[in-house]
């Protein structure tokens, strides 16, 4: 029944001509006087279904691309995720403090990919996964990608003829950052503790000659109003150069919510012109010091989080799930609520 659903949702998508309309936003807010803390907004032109999982260490994985020719690999970490329709993560944080978004990106273009062929493959829906279940830093996220081992996979969205085409930001507990993404089928890395924001198009190094521009001009005097994703990406980056830092945790989760939420869409806006602008959905902050996730549902009353510090990610312990897909309404501290279940299958090829 669930698969029926995801097609049936795919094919309303293409019948209205809405699945491209795909944007979000994602800042990393370092209050070195309390903590680091990154945020995310996901912005969809209808509802995107999300759970939050916990997946234990010891979990044997699959890249889903092949049975010959897909990587495999069993998760070293812990980690805490918001799935897609239960068929793939694009957000998630583990037990070291590393944080991993996928946001979209127009210009991606993929290495050509033969399944069964020669060459190892990774389900884009396992993108993000893959690095929480194997990296604690974004050094050694870096490190390992830099090899080139295996190639980012991706296909049409189901029912649809519209490829999957998104880039990846990781940060961790220390405040550096990366930015992995395939232009004309090479993958480029963009290393560097200064790359706190990330949005959609354009490509990650002309969002950074966007930054160049703004530096020279006076954001208390004028800044760019839109909802568009170079619009966005400016506003980020003056207001976190010019954020204060805090010494008190709770001010801090607070001054990034108060950042994430203003560089959101408001609910009900899209624009068929403007394929980077459209409803916020969901948001999430994660203190990758003190090691919460932090979640916030537009259509919910309260926000939610999880204290990853409480949650058993042994080997031996199981998947559990909070169910926020269906609307049920929790508040504050949710470690309790979350029940035993199988891991849902990422979609692959």
């Amino acid at each position: 029944m669930k698969k029926l659903n995801v097609v049936f949702l795919f094919f309303l998508l293409t019948i209205f001509g809405v699945y491209q309309a795909y944007a979000c936003t994602r800042i990393v807010y370092k209050n070195y006087k309390a903590n680091i803390i990154t945020a995310r907004s996901m912005d969809f032109s209808m509802p995107i279904p999300g759970n939050i999982w916990v997946f234990p260490r010891g979990m044997e994985r699959s890249g889903e691309t092949g049975e010959l020719s897909t990587v495999r690999w069993t998760s070293k970490y812990g980690s805490v995720v918001v799935s897609s329709w239960d068929i793939a993560v694009p957000d998630g944080m583990n037990e070291k403090g590393l944080m991993a978004n996928l946001l979209w990106l127009n210009e991606s273009e993929y290495p050509a990919f033969v399944k069964n062929g020669p060459v190892k493959g990774l389900s884009v829906s396992l993108w993000a996964q893959y690095v929480l279940d194997n990296f604690a830093t974004v050094k050694e996220t870096v490190e390992a990608f830099s090899k080139e081992e295996f190639v980012i996979v991706t296909d049409k969205i189901p029912g649809t003829e519209k490829m999957t085409t998104i880039h990846l930001s990781v940060s961790d507990a220390t405040g550096d950052n990366a930015i992995f993404e395939y232009i004309d089928g090479k993958l480029i890395i963009h290393h560097s503790n200064d790359y706190n924001v990330m949005t959609n198009s354009p490509a990650f190094e002309k969002q950074l000659s966007i930054k160049d521009y703004w530096n020279d001009i006076d954001g208390f005097s004028f800044m760019p109003g839109t909802n568009k994703a170079a619009d966005r990406f400016a506003r980020a980056n003056f207001y976190l150069d010019n954020l204060p830092a805090v010494d008190n945790t709770r001010v801090a989760i607070a001054t990034a919510f108060s950042l994430i939420r203003h560089l959101s869409v408001p609910y009900g806006i899209q624009s068929a012109d403007a394929l980077d602008l459209s409803t916020t959905r969901w948001r999430v902050v994660a203190d990758q010091t003190d090691l919460v996730y932090y979640y916030e549902d537009v259509l919910f009353p309260n926000t939610i989080w999880i204290d990853l510090k409480k949650i058993d990610f042994s080997k031996d312990s199981s998947v559990k799930i909070l169910n926020t897909a269906e609307g049920n309404t929790y508040a504050g501290e949710v470690n309790n609520y979350f029940k035993e279940t199988a891991p849902f299958k990422f979609q692959g090829l």
